[in-house]
């Protein structure tokens, strides 16, 4: 196999790599890296994990390094689009290490957080913008940035743009690129209106399908597990509080949400991600489950392209998904770069014909077994001791009121007001899975307020909705005496004019360290 240095890449990009630990190129890279490097338009088709990232990154900062032009305010040398926030992120993660080098500068711009910031990086210069497309249209509109000397574009995951419904918006984003610039695509699949971006935008693109979304991966073990409705809650349980890192994935965000306090509750330290949580939010549930604070994910299809954690060694799909594509993109999280992973499907009677279909449509062949909680088989799954955090039992009992509806002891609250997001004249935006509806909250004195609507955990009040893993919930407060709108402290809160209803629970954080968080939330 030939070497980076060897496929034209410069020394000190070659340099910067070894220093990453990478030193020889996957296949998508070694295919495409020729073209790239030479200025061609390229299409990179390859299943989930074979490397695309660094097969369009490379090329980007080759490109810019050797360029004699110099960043200017507010008009990018390089653009990347990406689909959702958290892909963003991690392509700039994968950037920044590699970019410092050659004194290349990069920022991410997408929604769901203050644009100010990201309005001053755009003043300041910067060379690449690794952007959602929705917000980077805000910043357009608003004059805050110009592409008009965009070397080179590049579309990540284009067929998930095309699925979120983002195709109008990066054909006017493309449109204002310049048409001499290099354009790079890279998806696992090049259908759902990726046809009509390569026909309107490229140039005699040379297109590289390494492998397809469809291709088998041999160090990855497909599993049904048919079972009663009852039974779906006692087996996750099982199977996510064996070690390592488990990403679960439901269909909806409510249930995404409903299912992580149920875990939680269990004893199983989980937090959930979906778009309904604020960035803030996202970011810090995501880093909950990489550093192993949480080691169990629970995510709606949000998380089934772009997010990278190493060593996920199991994926559930509690909910089967309706498409057989996204099947596949969510259970490309394990088995990733040659690693070994494992993927579980639970199927009732009523999903018999569904995940047939679903699984046949994949070219997979898993192995189907009927069970119920307790049999050997789980253990195999998921090798290894079960362990349990300390959790509080859920306790439903009313609680006594006095006579003016209150609960005992509990004080006043004010109810807060909440910062809007996107100040600075940004529209707030509400497009699928890139932007969620924010929370509202009220900052208690001492305790800051942030723009996912949710206040930070430590003398902080909040009334919105939030994140698990030791983020605050209206009815369930995190531990350490912090206060709620309408709330009392000392962990106790009162919703006026309403008895006290006693539903307890608490954050990850609080089942984490075995303390005991209980509410009183009255009904209205």
């Amino acid at each position: 196999m030939s070497t980076f240095a060897e496929l034209g890449l410069p020394a000190t990009l070659v340099d910067a790599l070894a220093a990453q630990g990478v030193t020889a190129p996957f296949p998508i890279q070694a295919a495409t890296l020729p073209h790239t490097l030479a200025g061609r338009d390229v299409l990179g088709r390859g299943r989930t994990g074979s490397g695309k990232t660094y097969g369009f990154v490379l090329p980007v900062l080759a490109r810019l390094a050797a360029g004699p032009t110099r960043r200017r305010p507010g008009r990018p040398r390089a653009l990347i689009l990406a689909p959702t926030r958290e892909l963003a992120t991690q392509i700039e993660a994968s950037i920044l290490p590699l970019a410092k080098p050659l004194g290349l500068k990069t920022t991410t711009i997408f929604g769901g957080v203050s644009a100010n910031p990201q309005i001053t990086k755009l003043r300041d210069g910067v060379d690449i913008v690794v952007a959602c497309p929705g917000r980077l249209a805000d910043h357009m509109r608003s004059g805050h940035v110009k592409l008009d000397a965009v070397e080179i574009t590049v579309l990540d995951e284009a067929d998930h743009m095309a699925d979120l419904g983002f195709l109008p918006e990066v054909r006017r984003i493309m449109d204002a690129t310049p048409s001499r610039g290099q354009r790079l695509l890279f998806s696992a699949t090049l259908d759902n209106g990726v046809d009509v971006l390569v026909k309107r935008f490229m140039s005699d693109p040379v297109t590289h399908s390494v492998d397809s979304a469809q291709s088998p991966v041999s160090t990855m073990e497909h599993h049904v597990l048919h079972l009663e409705e009852t039974h779906r809650l006692p087996v996750l349980v099982d199977l996510t509080a064996a070690p390592g890192r488990t990403l679960v994935f439901t269909r909806t965000k409510s249930r995404a949400k409903a299912l992580t306090r149920k875990l939680v509750a269990s004893g199983v330290p989980a937090v959930e991600l979906h778009g309904n949580l604020g960035q803030n939010a996202r970011t810090r549930n995501l880093e909950a489950f990489s550093s192993g604070t949480a080691r169990t994910l629970v995510a709606t299809d949000i998380a089934a392209r772009g997010i990278h954690v190493d060593d996920v060694r199991l994926v559930i799909h509690a909910d089967p998904p309706v498409e057989h594509k996204a099947y596949l993109h969510r259970s490309g999280r394990t088995a990733r770069a040659g690693a070994s992973g494992t993927v579980v499907t639970l199927m009732t009677d009523a999903q018999v014909r569904d995940v047939r279909d679903l699984t046949r449509k994949a070219g997979i062949k898993p192995t189907t077994t009927q069970l119920g909680p307790g049999h050997p088989l789980l253990a195999e799954l998921a090798p290894g001791e079960r362990t349990f955090s300390k959790a509080p039992a859920v306790d439903n009992r009313p609680k006594k009121v006095t006579a003016s509806g209150a609960a005992p002891g509990a004080g006043r609250g004010r109810r807060g007001g909440a910062p809007k997001e996107n100040r600075g004249g940004q529209q707030a935006r509400t497009r699928r899975e890139e932007q969620p509806r924010s929370g509202r909250s009220g900052g208690a004195s001492g305790g800051p307020r942030r723009s996912d609507g949710a206040a930070a955990s430590g003398g902080s009040r909040r009334s919105g909705a939030p994140a698990s893993g030791g983020s605050r919930r209206s009815d369930a407060p995190a531990s350490g005496g912090s206060r709620r709108s309408g709330g009392a402290a000392g962990g106790a809160s009162r919703r006026s004019g309403a008895p006290a209803t006693g539903n307890r629970s608490g954050g990850a954080a609080a089942f984490s360290s075995g303390t005991r968080a209980g509410s009183r939330r009255t009904g209205r």
